[in-house]
């Protein structure tokens, strides 16, 4: 009878503390468990210094692994910058080719725009034949578009010229200082455009021209001007140009007012 009732009583002692367990000792074993010392799992009751790390926002992401396409742009203008700083050999009087950079200033003066608005507008006050000034108008009219698309995108992009250029050029206005597209380089691919659809002209005079439009676009870079990207674009930009001009061709017959105002002037 005594041992039964010493099992009864044992029994009941521990049916009596299984339910109702010390939490502080529960949480303490818990603590204590290897598993939970590694971070294996969150408890339910851990605090908000245990719980898992957020994940990174999606612009941070993007910035630890760039698309092919920024990687392949970043690329195209680390090359674009290394070329030009390299052909860039006219930049100054102690380049390598510094001697040359008179005559490189001379040539850039060829392709301003002031000297190509004043000589045509000459030109079409002294035309004396209405064919005459109607290819003088139509390159009146394409110099002034070239200025004013050139001024656009020069306005919009903003990008700087290159850190060795020299600021001595022929006449700038305030876009003049940034550098994408190349003005001289629209220009010389417009009138080469121009000249060699208008004007008959011997094989080495057409020759020539071409000469002119491709060592005009590249003396740019050998200045210092412009990086090599602003010159390529400026070529296909004035090439597109001379495609609007043409396509709005002014005549006597789709513009009759304008010729008649510039007849009686």
């Amino acid at each position: 009878g005594g041992g039964g009732g010493g099992r009864f009583e044992f029994q009941s002692l521990l049916s009596s503390r299984a339910p109702g367990l010390d939490p502080t000792c529960t949480r303490l074993r818990a603590s204590e468990s290897p598993v939970h010392r590694r971070g294996s799992f969150p408890l339910a009751g851990a605090g908000p210094s245990q719980a898992p790390p957020a994940p990174l926002p999606e612009e941070d992401r993007m910035d630890l692994n760039p698309s092919f396409l920024g990687i392949a742009l970043r690329s195209l203008l680390a090359i674009d910058l290394w070329l030009s700083k390299k052909l860039g050999v006219c930049a100054g009087e102690s380049s390598s080719w510094g001697s040359m950079r008179p005559l490189m200033k001379l040539l850039e003066i060829s392709g301003h725009g002031i000297p190509w608005l004043l000589g045509t507008l000459y030109c079409l006050s002294r035309s004396d034949s209405w064919a005459g000034r109607e290819v003088l108008m139509n390159l009146l009219f394409a110099l002034l578009l070239d200025l004013l698309l050139v001024a656009l995108i020069k306005g919009l992009v903003r990008r700087r010229r290159p850190a060795h250029n020299q600021m001595d050029m022929f006449v700038t206005l305030s876009v003049d200082k940034y550098s994408f597209p190349s003005g001289h380089a629209t220009r010389a691919a417009l009138v080469s455009r121009f000249i060699l659809n208008h004007l008959v002209l011997a094989i080495p005079l057409r020759v020539l021209v071409v000469l002119w439009a491709f060592i005009l676009g590249l003396s740019r870079v050998m200045l210092g001007r412009h990086n090599v990207t602003d010159v390529a674009f400026g070529f296909f930009l004035g090439y597109t140009q001379y495609s609007i001009v043409d396509y709005c061709w002014l005549s006597p017959h789709n513009a009759p007012v304008l010729f008649l105002l510039w007849n009686q002037q």
